[in-house]
């Protein structure tokens, strides 16, 4: 067994203890400074940097404050860590201020060769754009929506300002992946754009991305009823069927027999709720309860629909309890863009299944109408106080005169 000499296990033991006593005072340094620095004004920060000489971060918030000495604190940041993107960037964005543009490039350039996530493709675009270099914004642009961060709505609002065409943009910016191509839809509804809505909505319908675009994809059908471009909204509502991302009918009008619950789109029921007025769509058709305490005027559903100028009949059944004639529920067949009413049914009231039509017609220049089942009080009578079931509604076409 090797025997250690006293002196040498006192001389290894004091060792030791000095090790972990300087591992003590380093941590309490570091701890110190990391307090200064948090306390976020010159001079604790300046303290925290006496402390801890090689810390690259306190650098760059101290260049932020003391903007005389911006450029050389950024360039000590770098210095201490060569892969600091932001310390890049921000040094770029200084020599620019200076008037140093092509240092400023070649920084920005360097940001991206340590860094190729968004935001050194973002600093890029937007330093070319303010050189006026539209050929490289326009090319940093498109690899900034390449790598999209959590919201890049700004990117698209600086393509906006230097080309408002929605068109351009897309062929320009966008590209396979589906998240950039859902910032785009979002922010092109907030500009109204529907003819781009429609094929940037295409687009995403026909990539890999979660069905939990729908939501995105049926405001875009809204959207496009809202601007009247009937061909752009039923092109999208029947691919959305078709690609089944929705399960819908393409019956004139969908869900005719309300057997389902209704999509949150326009061109499916919209079933109202109110006061003394509530209904619901099943098996047995749409059920409604009048509780006599509904508004004297209202709307039970309605539906958004496509026709081609022409002559059409709205034939329907139904049943109703506790109803007597003449107290103002009827169908209605409305113009969409106007809000014209075109023709009304009379007035629904039977104790036994009926059926029964309504002839219209959809003029030129109205494809969007609506079909709309509606209660106004009739003069002289009380609010209704009963039941009404819809079993079926269909529209056909007649045939030309």
């Amino acid at each position: 067994m090797l025997h250690i000499p006293r002196f040498v296990e006192i001389a290894i033991r004091i060792a030791l203890a000095g090790v972990c006593c300087l591992a003590i005072w380093s941590s309490l340094q570091f701890a110190r400074a990391d307090y200064l620095f948090k306390m976020d004004n010159e001079e604790s920060i300046r303290s925290a940097i006496r402390l801890v000489p090689d810390g690259w971060e306190y650098y760059m918030r101290l260049a932020q404050i003391d903007r005389d000495h911006a450029r050389e604190l950024l360039e000590t940041s770098l210095r201490l860590d060569r892969y600091n993107a932001q310390a890049n960037i921000e040094l770029g964005l200084q020599y620019e201020a200076e008037g140093d543009y092509d240092r400023a490039e070649k920084q920005l350039l360097a940001a991206f060769d340590v860094d190729h996530t968004y935001l050194p493709r973002w600093s890029l675009a937007n330093f070319y754009l303010r050189r006026g270099n539209m050929p490289a914004f326009w090319a940093w642009a498109r690899r900034a929506a390449e790598m999209p961060s959590g919201d890049i709505g700004p990117l698209f609002d600086l393509c906006w300002r230097v080309s408002p065409d929605a068109e351009k943009i897309a062929a320009a910016v966008l590209n396979q992946k589906p998240e950039s191509t859902r910032q785009y839809l979002n922010f092109l509804l907030g500009k109204n754009q529907a003819p781009t809505v429609a094929l940037v909505a295409a687009r995403l319908v026909r990539s890999d991305a979660p069905k939990s675009d729908l939501p995105v994809l049926l405001s875009a059908v809204d959207q496009l009823i809202a601007d009247n471009d009937a061909t752009s909204a039923t092109g999208l509502w029947h691919m959305l069927i078709e690609q089944h991302w929705v399960t819908a009918e393409t019956s004139m009008p969908n869900n005719p027999e309300f057997a389902r619950e209704p999509l949150p789109v326009k061109f499916d029921w919209s079933v109202s709720e109110f006061p003394g007025l509530h209904s619901w769509p099943g098996p047995s058709g749409l059920e409604t309860e009048f509780g006599g305490s509904e508004p004297e005027d209202c709307i039970v559903t309605e539906q958004t629909i496509y026709l081609k100028p022409g002559n059409y009949t709205l034939a329907y059944s139904y049943h109703t309890a506790d109803i007597p004639p003449d107290t103002g529920i009827h169908w209605q067949i409305v113009d969409a863009k106007s809000n014209a009413i075109l023709a009304e049914s009379p007035d629904l009231s039977s104790d036994a299944v009926k059926q029964a039509a309504v002839v219209f017609s959809a003029p030129s220049g109205s494809s969007l109408l609506r079909l709309r089942l509606a209660y106004r009080r009739a003069l002289g009578t009380p609010r209704i106080s009963g039941a009404l079931v819809v079993l079926s509604t269909q529209v056909k076409a007649l045939p030309q005169p």
